[in-house]
């Protein structure tokens, strides 16, 4: 005898009923400006547990955005984003729907801004998700202040970087930095971005004096590992965060954000080193 029962499109345990279908490779389109894929960047904030996306900005700096649009005329002005070829622009393209930045929203953040009925019980409903995670032991705060790795010899965790003109922080040591980009498996590339065969930079004493008109601080001479020194096309496979071999494949996507921060004095103090790591420190002998 034949059921007669028709079939709901689940299995027993609820799970939909999915086509098994071939998985295509992502690629990125040539005109893109951006090497990223956006199917590797969704996250969770680290103070609310709530899902973001990570977007690249103009300057290249990385953003989280809610991972939903909202209503334009439910945000005010000044905190609509849009994304546009995977790039995320501070400003509204006209349409009826916005991106807006997870801090606005974030319920571990206190607010500073002026938020519409709208974006208020938006932000009411991520709070009692993340109290509803937290009561059920799916998700625990993770600390603000990050402890650094100790590594070996005297070389900084976190060293400062010139390159292009600019100072960088970077968030790992020179040895610990890998590539970005994603390789014919699907991974992410396991080389690092400083190689025996590549031209390395130097170590050098330079000054901490900030730029804009700010106070002068107490460490005259901070070390930093400059790379002017060296081709254009290095300096912007370092910025990058590619190694040697993918550096010249301008077609391979990343599988990571580039782990690069503007360096701040006044906010990276406790990262100013005021000797070099490459001096040999003899104990018991003043030098």
């Amino acid at each position: 005898m034949c059921p007669t029962t028709a079939s709901s499109g689940r299995r027993w345990d609820g799970s939909p009923l999915r086509p098994h279908h071939r998985p295509r490779a992502l690629r990125v389109a040539t005109d893109s400006p951006s090497r990223l894929l956006r199917s590797a960047q969704p996250s969770s904030c680290r103070d609310c547990g709530n899902r973001i996306d990570w977007y690249t900005r103009t300057n290249h700096d990385p953003i989280s955005l809610h991972p939903h649009e909202v209503p334009a005329v439910a945000v005010p002005d000044r905190c609509r984003w849009h994304v546009s070829s995977g790039i995320a622009h501070p400003a509204h393209d006209g349409t009826r729907w916005c991106r807006i930045p997870h801090p606005l929203l974030c319920p571990a953040q206190p607010t500073t801004a002026t938020l519409t009925p709208q974006l208020t019980d938006l932000r009411r409903r991520l709070a009692l998700r993340t109290r509803r995670r937290l009561d059920t032991g799916a998700f625990t705060p993770q600390p603000t202040e990050r402890t650094p790795a100790p590594t070996p010899s005297c070389r900084p965790a976190q060293p400062v970087v010139q390159l292009l003109y600019c100072r960088y922080l970077a968030q790992r040591p020179l040895d610990d930095i890998r590539c970005v980009a994603q390789t014919r498996l699907r991974h992410r590339c396991t080389h690092p971005i400083l190689t025996p065969h590549a031209p390395a930079g130097t170590w050098t004493l330079m000054t901490a004096t900030p730029s804009h008109g700010q106070l002068t601080l107490p460490a005259s001479e901070m070390a930093v590992y400059d790379l002017g020194h060296l081709p254009y096309t290095e300096q912007l496979r370092w910025r990058s965060q590619r190694c040697a071999l993918h550096a010249v494949a301008s077609q391979v996507a990343d599988l990571a954000l580039a782990e690069w921060e503007v360096f701040d004095p006044l906010l990276h103090h406790p990262h100013m080193h005021p000797r070099l790591p490459t001096a040999v420190r003899h104990r018991g002998r003043r030098m």
